[in-house]
């Protein structure tokens, strides 16, 4: 794979134009594409085995008026009581609609000033395009809001259709563009990485379109996908950049060094892309359909994001030549002069038979900070180990809940009806239960007695009459809690029903439900995602560095850095420490969507960060011999990389934490966090420390298995081209680390 994609970029930089241009005929092609037949987002809750898709399937075969989507038009009046007659005439023009049956007469509120009007239909949600099912309900109802009314909608027609999100992206990018020039210099390298990672974002997002039009893809992947497609893509392009200007300073041509930084940074991106990859597979292991979505529109975007940045950024590098240097440089570039070295002072010394690069004494603060840690690895390790564990503690008390429309902003009109639910007819009518009956079956067929017990249950605040099918063989009972949907109150309710109320042959559905039921599949099914993703980067990183300790001490280092960001998110939104701050109007329970999402996505994310560090490492270890000075070097080396590419990360995810989404919020601010703590406290600190203690022993590897597994020479070093010290991979403060010499010449 090396020698391929030093073959490749080599290619790249010496037909810049050629691959520059074939990439933007891809964008072209595979955007009309979409636009031409691509399809739109849109939610579709089907948990298969539960008690909610049961009682759905139910409705479809008794009540086909009420097996479709369903709506909810509430109408508001703030100084008077509402008119009779207005409200037969919107009843009127709603039941004009295609396939709609409207519940008559409406539920007025006890002071006359509000009507709700349940509106079923008899398609599926999935069948409206874009906001159709809203701008038809809009229509039927304009008389009245000529009328000074209030009119709100609200149910699943309301609220499945992908908004838009706003300039989250725009300020993300913006950020990640003034770190990128204050890490660069130059104007041209700081775009560089954002036009690598825009491209790979416009072929994926096209993708997604298309990918809309043959299967179901939910409303919030798309904008998901985009928060992580923008981050890997700079990512991934920055160290990419990093290293191609690694190898001008050495004094390497612009072809050579674009093609060295393909071959040993590309390797590092491939198979941080590809661990990212294999991730988003074990969101299959979720078991819902509309889950996987998730995955594959990420999937989709990670994956154009890796391979445009393995072909274009050598393409734009061998394209701008010496522009990416600052002008000092360019200078004695120019004038075919290697760039001398700076504030580095190596230092030598003999360890056993070979002699061996001593931590050299460096004036970068990256250098220092490393040479510290090295100092007294042990205080290091246990004090990094006891924050992550304090950050990680809430973790214990997460509650899990699918986003509804409480929790939307104020703008939403899904989020105005329902509050006016809530103030006019209780919190509990925002989220009924739906109690399908089959009359053909004992003790089921007792629909009083039945109507009886539930109306005595504690937690129920109202039992509407019941609903009798055109057949007579099956009864529909709407029960309303005294709580609302989030409330932990209406699942302990919902479960009481099932479990110790209801007879045989009564099932529960209805929206709340299928929430309860999602939160709880997607609950049992974490630590199957968990597992499977864990023993895929085993067998990864076992692979690529040839070491079991590595491996298993990278897996555990990652479950901690997500556990610490999960006790955060509880912290922040649960327990409400930052939930208004970031836009909600309360303290709320997480959503049931994030932590398996945000686990496969950040365990991919956190292995960047480890390849690129230990890639380096095991580099200078190979060539020294030297176990405890490579951990020194290699984070020297890396850290200026590592933290420039997590502040990127972090500016982007936080953008997308002040989304009008909540899912997007959680996952934006979720992910902000894992970065920071993970490219901070675990990648700076606990890693290093941890490598310092164990010394050689970091890098042991069973005879037998070495012999089973494939061998790829991700860090191989390259043999040297200039006499001297090799500068620092970071561009950005252009000070420069030590060249260490191979083994055989320190002997």
């Amino acid at each position: 794979m090396r020698t391929f994609l030093h073959r490749i970029g080599g290619a790249a930089a010496a037909h810049p134009k050629r691959v520059i241009a074939g990439w933007l005929v891809i964008l072209a092609a595979v955007a009309t594409l979409s636009v031409l037949v691509g399809g739109t987002p849109r939610d579709v809750y089907e948990v298969p085995g539960s008690q909610a898709q049961a009682g759905q399937d139910f409705l479809l075969e008794h009540f086909a008026d009420r097996a479709g989507t369903d709506a909810r038009v509430i109408i508001h009046s703030t100084d008077k009581p509402l008119d009779s007659s207005d409200l037969a005439q919107v009843s009127d023009q709603l039941r004009q609609l295609h396939g709609v049956s409207v519940v008559d007469p409406p539920r007025l509120s006890a002071d006359g000033d509000t009507a709700l009007i349940p509106v079923h239909y008899r398609i599926p949600v999935t069948d409206f395009v874009g906001t159709e099912g809203i701008d038809a309900l809009k229509s039927a109802t304009a008389a009245v809001q000529t009328q000074g009314l209030q009119v709100e909608f609200g149910g699943q027609v309301a609220e499945n259709f992908a908004a838009p999100s706003g300039p989250t992206e725009i300020v993300g990018i913006v950020v990640a563009l003034v770190i990128l020039l204050f890490a660069f210099g130059t104007v041209i390298a700081a775009g560089l990485p954002l036009a690598v990672a825009l491209i790979g974002l416009g072929i994926g997002s096209s993708l997604i379109t298309i990918m809309a039009a043959v299967t179901d893809v939910s409303t919030t992947a798309p904008t998901i996908a985009t928060m992580v497609g923008i981050g890997v893509g700079i990512d991934y392009a920055l160290l990419l950049a990093s290293r191609h200007i690694e190898g001008l300073r050495s004094g390497l041509s612009i072809r050579e060094a674009a093609a060295q930084a393909n071959g040993s940074a590309g390797v590092s991106v491939v198979f941080a892309g590809t661990t990212v990859l294999a991730s988003l597979l074990g969101l299959r292991l979720a078991g819902l359909p509309l889950y996987a979505s998730f995955g594959f529109a990420t999937l989709a975007i990670v994956g154009a994001v890796m391979l445009t940045s393995v072909t274009l950024v050598p393409a734009l590098c061998g394209l701008a030549g010496y522009r990416l240097l600052r002008s000092p440089e360019r200078a004695a570039m120019a004038a075919r002069q290697p760039l001398a070295p700076r504030h580095t002072r190596p230092q030598r010394r003999g360890v056993g038979k070979h002699r061996a690069l001593a931590v050299t004494t460096t004036a970068t603060l990256t250098g220092r900070w490393a040479a510290q840690i090295g100092r007294r690895p042990w205080r290091w390790a246990l004090g990094s180990l006891v924050v992550l564990l304090l950050l990680a503690a809430p973790v214990v008390n997460m509650r899990t809940w699918p986003q509804d429309a409480g929790i939307q902003p104020d703008s939403n009109t899904s989020r105005r009806a329902y509050d006016l639910i809530a103030a006019e007819y209780g919190p509990g009518a925002n989220g009924p239960l739906l109690l399908t009956v089959d009359t053909q079956q004992e003790p089921a067929a007792d629909v009083p007695g039945l109507i009886s017990r539930i109306s005595a249950e504690p937690g129920v605040a109202a039992v509407a009459p019941p609903v009798i099918s055109p057949a007579g063989d099956a009864t529909l009972i709407v029960v309303q809690p005294t709580t609302g949907p989030q409330d932990e109150a209406t699942k302990q309710l919902l479960g009481r029903l099932r479990s110790e109320v209801l007879p045989p042959g009564v099932l529960v559905t209805g929206l709340t439900a299928f929430y309860a039921d999602v939160s709880a599949h997607l609950a049992s099914r974490l630590w199957v995602v968990i597992a499977f993703v864990v023993c895929l980067s085993l067998i990864l990183l076992t692979t690529i560095f040839r070491s079991l300790v590595v491996a298993i001490k990278a897996a555990v280092m990652n479950l901690l850095s997500i556990a610490a960001a999960y006790g955060v998110m509880v912290a922040v939104f649960q327990w409400g420490w930052g939930a208004v701050a970031l836009g909600l109007p309360y303290a709320v329970p997480v959503s049931s969507w994030v932590p398996i999402l945000m686990f496969t996505i950040l365990f991919g994310l956190s292995m960047d960060y480890q390849v690129f560090l230990l890639s380096r490492v095991r580099e200078d270890w190979l060539a020294t011999g030297d176990a405890h000075g490579s951990v020194i070097r290699g984070l020297t080396s890396t850290g200026r990389v590592i933290t420039s590419a997590a502040a990127i990360m972090v500016a982007v995810f936080i953008g997308f934490a002040f989304d009008a989404d909540s899912t997007v919020k959680m996952m934006g601010f979720g992910m902000a966090v894992a970065v920071f703590i993970d490219a901070s406290i675990v990648r700076m600190v606990l890693v290093p420390a941890t490598m310092s203690l164990l010394g050689s022993a970091n890098w042991w590897l069973p005879a037998w298995l070495d012999r089973l597994l494939p061998t790829f020479d991700i860090d191989k070093p390259y043999p040297a081209t200039t006499v001297g010290w090799e500068p620092e991979t970071v561009p950005d403060l252009a000070l420069h680390a030590p060249r260490h010499r191979t083994a055989e010449a320190n002997a």
